[in-house]
């Protein structure tokens, strides 16, 4: 018979994750922000290879059931590798068609350099809670204000930063959102009191997120001048036709995700809109881009094709503009994959041999006061998303094992629910290796690290659930009645 495995105790799930920080300091260090490149993956690999030694050799796992646990967690994550190759292919075929560049070019005409950085996020919290969805207000909406702030002379990681900001807001608070869904289920509300009671520490949250961005836009110094925004939107109109009919995919796109089609459905319909747009009218850029003589129908073909599966770059007389029109297709996609996968192997193991659970279980026994236990919960979420490298393990593991607590505690689930969303949700994207953070950073082209300072949303939502927590302020509590019910 196969021997039961020991259960693990916290120095035995510690080595493995102080293993893991230790060298990602190191290659931090070393790498930079190059570390998407390869030297994060191998780091995750030799932080997986220790964890499974300890499974092993410690614990008596065998490597079978090692192995279960790790496609199990890779499996959770393909619905995200696909969504992350429909959105190379999108950005590819919107670059190709005209629809980013139009962005851009009517962006330029609207936006002043003061009110920038205040409408970057103000935008992408209005399009992100409409459509439920950070990932897709970022590779769409998020990546034509990106071009729009480095043509005004803004720093990428404070644009990508509000940029952020915007989405995370509507991937917490929309009712469309997976994780507004998420949450309240492992806690045990219903998603409206999850909401309404969620607003009470989002909506100030924002307030100080817009309110940082408008004082910094009053306050910042663009390189950027008139006249080089003039010379751009120049160097646009005469490289692409411009014109408004461009903007019928992205709203096709934006009726779709509020219709509540699927993602993958929709990323792939606005890929192949993009192209076939892109057909009717950017017949001369697809030749510029293809680079050989054929028929229309061929270069048409091959152009789209090359758009959407790999680099293509429109080289204008304008060096800041050749920097916006360039694109890495799916292929441009694959360093966040091998993230995402090696992550997965990592968090696969720890969490399928009981290491985390046994960390987390250890914070629970030290938990006395509300406020402690709400800055517990928090901080066992920021803990998963480090470890686990995905933000629904990071709300899905700590709601379970928080909601019995919460419930002994006299505190209703709305309290965990919105906890989960302050903590887990917001901070994914804050972290290099999870899959959020490393799909924004290979998204928008700017280092997790280098924008995460600037997330201003994400990390002050965590902070103001803490503080809630600590002054007993918008805590809902059950009555005797319920109590007893």
């Amino acid at each position: 018979m196969t021997p039961i495995p020991k259960a693990p105790k916290v120095l035995d799930a510690l080595i493995p994750l102080v293993f893991l920080i230790v060298l990602l300091v190191l290659t931090i260090k070393i790498f930079g922000t190059d570390g998407l490149s390869g030297s994060n993956q191998i780091v995750l690999i030799l932080s997986a290879v220790v964890a499974g030694s300890i499974a092993v050799f410690r614990l008596g796992y065998t490597w079978d059931t090692l192995q279960d646990g790790i496609i199990k967690t890779i499996s959770s994550a393909m619905s995200s590798i696909l969504i992350l190759f429909l959105i190379g292919a999108l950005a590819g075929t919107w670059l190709l068609s005209g629809i980013v560049p139009a962005m851009i070019y009517y962006g330029l005409q609207v936006l002043s350099p003061t009110l920038f950085l205040f409408a970057a996020c103000f935008i992408s919290a209005i399009v992100s809670t409409a459509t439920g969805s950070s990932w897709t207000t970022v590779a769409t909406v998020g990546v034509a204000l990106l071009g729009i702030g480095k043509a005004l002379g803004f720093e990428e990681g404070i644009i990508a930063g509000a940029i952020i900001s915007g989405a995370y807001f509507g991937d917490k608070m929309s009712p469309l959102s997976d994780t507004t869904n998420l949450a309240p289920a492992m806690a045990g509300t219903d998603l409206f009191t999850h909401i309404r009671h969620m607003a009470k520490t989002t909506i100030p949250s924002i307030a100080i997120t817009l309110i940082l961005f408008f004082v910094i836009g009053l306050n910042y110094k663009p390189v950027g001048v008139v006249e080089d925004v003039l010379i751009i939107s120049d160097v646009i109109t005469s490289t692409f036709h411009i014109t408004p009919w461009l903007f019928l995919v992205p709203i096709l796109v934006v009726v779709m995700i509020i219709k509540q089609v699927p993602a993958l459905p929709v990323l792939l319909a606005g890929a192949l809109l993009g192209g076939l747009f892109a057909l009717i009218f950017q017949p001369e850029i697809i030749a510029r881009v293809v680079g050989e003589e054929g028929s229309y129908a061929y270069l048409g073909f091959k152009g789209v094709m090359m758009a959407m599966y790999g680099k293509i770059s429109i080289v204008t007389e304008n060096v800041l503009v050749n920097e916006l029109l360039v694109t890495k297709g799916m292929g441009g996609m694959l360093n966040t994959i091998w993230l995402i996968v090696c992550a997965m192997v990592f968090g696969g193991i720890m969490e399928e041999s009981g290491m985390l659970k046994v960390l987390a279980f250890a914070i629970i026994r030290k938990v006395h006061r509300v406020g402690s236990l709400i800055a517990s919960t928090a901080a066992t979420c920021v803990f998963f998303n480090i470890t686990t490298s995905d933000q629904y393990l990071s709300i899905l593991v700590p709601g379970r094992m928080f909601a019995d607590v919460y419930k002994k505690r006299g505190l209703k689930p709305e309290n965990l629910s919105r906890t989960l969303e302050d903590s887990a949700t917001v901070t994914s994207v804050l972290v290099p290796w999870n899959t959020c953070g490393a799909t924004q950073a290979s998204v928008l082209g700017v280092a997790t690290l280098v924008y995460a300072p600037y997330c201003f949303f994400n990390i002050i939502s965590p902070i103001m659930t803490i503080l809630y927590g600590y002054l007993n302020i918008g805590i809902n509590y059950y009555d005797k009645e319920e109590e007893l019910a």
